[in-house]
């Protein structure tokens, strides 16, 4: 009987001692109760509570945290349907909110923000909800993290993972978008066959241009030629001229043998003609190019040759 009862005091003993000293691990916060009235959090660390008088609460996990979002359909602006799931990054910063504040903490952010995200994405087309994630991420945020500030709760991220519109209108998007695709494709090509039209036509112009002032150059340097022609001509009538009055007879052969030869070779150029008869006699036109040869002479003879003077040798 007395072994029975030391066994008893020693189990009391040992039952006092766990109960009196606790160990709170690290990123963990332990609240503690009063004959079941909340007075003090306990932090990481080794500390002593009266057995029966006072016992632990509720040991509240105080790390950052994930809370996967499961998929649920929504219904966006456009009634379009959409298959939608995400992730919340939270963490505890009042052990004591987070205890007595909720029930159930997880179950309780889980159905805000499951609520929420059929609340931003119902205010938003298709097109939106697909373009602008990072717009729903931050909306959802701001709102569950103001919902869950009385709970002691810091909601640092809300992620959406995936929006899956329905097959048949995922098919309908891709078609839109191959039309969308071919239309730039049919656009580029008319703006490429603009552009080479514009080019084509840019070159015909400079070359009309360039062709223009071709001629241009040479009608003027033909009329350049012809005005010498002309000056030369009249320069050689003014010396036949002098030459006439002057009594020299050869200049007058000269005169009229060169216009006669000139009219023969217009007369042999003519395309119309395939035969030329000349009745005229062959001495008249010898006769005139003697009278020619004379004159040239005559020309050579009165230019003086110089005069040499001899020089005195020293």
């Amino acid at each position: 009987m007395g072994q029975i009862l030391a066994l008893v005091i020693v189990f009391l003993v040992v039952v006092g001692i766990v109960k009196l000293v606790r160990i709170v691990p690290q990123g963990y916060e332990w609240t503690v109760e009063t004959f079941g009235k909340y007075t003090r959090t306990l932090t990481p660390g080794l500390h002593f509570l009266i057995p029966i008088y006072q016992a632990v609460g509720r040991k509240i996990n105080m790390m950052e945290q994930v809370l996967d979002v499961p998929s649920q359909d929504v219904i966006t602006k456009d009634n379009a349907v959409v298959r939608v799931d995400g992730v919340v990054f939270y963490e505890v910063l009042d052990a004591s909110k987070a205890a007595y504040e909720v029930a159930n903490l997880e179950q309780a952010s889980l159905a805000l923000v499951m609520t929420n995200i059929r609340t931003v994405l119902g205010s938003m087309d298709l097109d939106e909800s697909l373009s602008q994630r990072d717009a729903i991420n931050a909306k959802l945020l701001k709102v569950v993290d103001e919902a869950t500030h009385p709970w002691g709760v810091k909601v640092s991220r809300i992620e959406i993972k995936d929006i899956a519109p329905p097959r048949d209108l995922i098919d309908a998007m891709a078609r839109q978008m191959k039309a969308e695709r071919e239309k730039r494709a049919n656009i580029l090509d008319a703006e490429g066959f603009r552009q080479a039209a514009i080019l084509k036509a840019e070159g015909e112009k400079q070359s009309v241009i360039l062709a223009a002032e071709g001629e241009k150059e040479a009608a003027y340097r033909a009329a350049e030629a012809r005005e010498r022609s002309a000056e030369a001509e009249a320069k050689a009538t003014t010396m036949v001229s002098e030459a006439i009055a002057g009594g020299n007879v050869n200049a007058l052969n000269y005169f009229v043998a060169n216009n006669y030869v000139e009219a023969l070779k217009e007369i042999a150029k003519s395309p119309n003609q395939k035969m030329l008869l000349l009745p005229m006699e062959a001495t008249g036109i010898l006769g005139s190019l003697a009278g020619i040869a004379e004159l040239a002479k005559d020309s050579l003879g009165q230019q003086k040759p110089p005069t040499i003077s001899p020089q005195p040798l020293r």
